[in-house]
């Protein structure tokens, strides 16, 4: 592979031509706004399409030309199935807790109403700080996403990128809010979509053997059932994922602005299958890549394989993909973290309220634009952001939803469970080597720990995060039903 693919004026242009178009997209489609409510959640009246869309495009960030190939290189087939599978889920649970949300809340516009409702401001607050954190490493994560592919294809320094993405992204997204989201969404998913067909015959077409016979040949063990990783890496990633995205504000404000439940419900159908089957193709490339050139960095193992043939067209395609897929789900991340400080700011402090709360709400959308610019700027490992957030969504996810059905646990049991389960996982959560954790290494010397336990530390943190809450919650249930 050469140092540099395009120049960097070409890359810069391309990114302000494809930019240009974005911010002309959304003035020329820009509508007054009444009220708060309408920049949330936009007029109620989302057709199939326009919901199937959006939920795909805002679904599908730049994470995916990265995270999926690079689990594959070591995780196999299993990291691979996961990672697709944990990002349909959310969208088929929303098929059946989606109905039953806007039934309960006709006027609807966050999940944090019914968490507020369900266990009180004390929970709501923890919960706001969740949600909103992880927003925010997303949000790090899809920036530091494009600056790295940029620097990959051009050398442009990484704080030119992250900046001008950003601008880009705020130039349109503060004034049309959720309503021109969802616009700049439709022309987003059909770029997404185009290119990600293309890059199918590409890659395929590009090989001597079939790609199938070729893994088999030069990866056996990726694709093997009795690779131990094919399970640990693919449930990691289902957990991962799928509980992570039960929480993003932007799927809530999407249940909330269809048009009617069958609408929401065939979105959800369509975008699901929509995601599993792109977010599976771009895992299947790291398995091609990596059985090409094993020593190939898992970060760029799907980039390998479409800059091969060193061919402009194709590399300027990969930019505006990589733009479109940014861009989409920076400004639903942009959307969410606003919608959310203006529902329940007041929550965190009191300055958050009153008739300026959309003012004041992007000037902190602003002010976290810069610490996002800052961070995104150091280029840290994007898999590894995703995965730190995950586990914070993780050690909440079966006390909040399995808490929406079982009217005993209370507010302090909510508590205690999602603090234990947080701290509980954060002790196995790796370092950005993977070899060691808080407890493994640190508090404890490694020596203490069987094989299996350093070699699946990802895994086990997201267990522990998951089963500590559960089993709390279990108990307290077993305890009152003997009583």
């Amino acid at each position: 592979m050469k140092d540099i693919y395009l120049s960097t004026q070409t890359t810069l242009i391309t990114t302000l031509v494809v930019g240009a178009f974005f911010i002309a997209l959304g003035y020329i489609n820009l509508k007054k706004i009444s009220d708060n409510k309408s920049l949330i959640i936009g007029d109620r009246n989302e057709s199939i399409f326009s919901l199937t869309t959006s939920l795909s495009a805002s679904a599908l960030g730049a994470w995916i030309l990265f995270g999926p190939a690079s689990a594959a290189t070591w995780g196999g087939i299993g990291a691979v199935i996961g990672y697709a599978l944990g990002t349909a889920a959310p969208m088929l649970f929303l098929l059946n807790f989606g109905p039953k949300i806007r039934r309960e809340f006709p006027n609807g516009m966050s999940l944090t109403e019914l968490i507020k409702r369900r266990f009180g401001t004390g929970i709501l607050k923890i919960m706001l700080i969740l949600i909103l954190f992880y927003l925010t490493i997303f949000l790090i994560a899809e920036v530091t996403a494009i600056a790295f592919l940029l620097n990959l294809i051009s050398k442009t320094p990484l704080w030119i990128t992250s900046g001008l993405t950003l601008i880009i992204c705020l130039l349109y997204i503060l004034r049309g809010g959720f309503k021109l989201s969802i616009i700049t969404d439709k022309y987003q998913f059909i770029i997404v979509l185009s290119i990600i067909l293309f890059s199918i015959f590409l890659i395929l077409g590009n090989l001597e053997i079939n790609s199938y016979e070729l893994i088999k040949k030069n990866s056996a063990k990726l694709i093997s059932k009795n690779y131990i990783p094919n399970y640990t890496a693919g449930l990691t990633f289902f957990i991962a994922v799928a509980a992570t995205n039960l929480f993003h504000q932007g799927n809530w404000q999407r249940v909330f602005a269809a048009k009617n439940n069958f609408i929401l419900k065939k979105s959800l159908i369509y975008s699901s299958i929509i995601s599993f089957l792109i977010v599976l193709w771009m895992g299947y490339t790291g398995l091609i890549s990596f059985s090409i050139d094993p020593k190939i960095q898992p970060d760029l193992a799907f980039f390998k394989l479409m800059l091969s043939n060193d061919n402009v067209l194709i590399i300027v395609s990969i930019l505006i993909l990589a733009l479109a897929l940014t861009l989409s789900t920076i400004d639903t991340l942009i959307n969410a973290i606003s919608s959310l400080i203006i529902i329940d700011g007041k929550e965190l402090h009191k300055l958050l309220r009153g008739k300026e709360i959309k003012d004041k709400s992007n000037k902190l959308i602003l002010l976290l634009c810069v610490i996002v610019f800052i961070f995104a700027s150091k280029g840290y490992s994007i898999l590894y952001l995703f995965l730190f957030a995950d586990l914070l969504c993780c050690a909440a996810v079966v006390t909040i939803f399995y808490g929406f059905f079982k009217k005993k646990i209370n507010t302090r049991l909510s508590l205690v469970s999602i603090i234990l389960g947080l701290s509980s996982g954060l002790l196995f959560f790796p370092s950005p080597n993977f070899q060691s954790s808080l407890l493994v290494g640190n508090i404890m010397s490694i020596e203490n720990f069987s094989p299996i336990v350093l070699s699946n530390l990802l895994f086990i943190s997201f267990f522990v995060a998951i089963i500590v809450p559960l089993a709390i919650i279990t108990t307290h249930s077993l305890r009152n039903s003997l009583r």
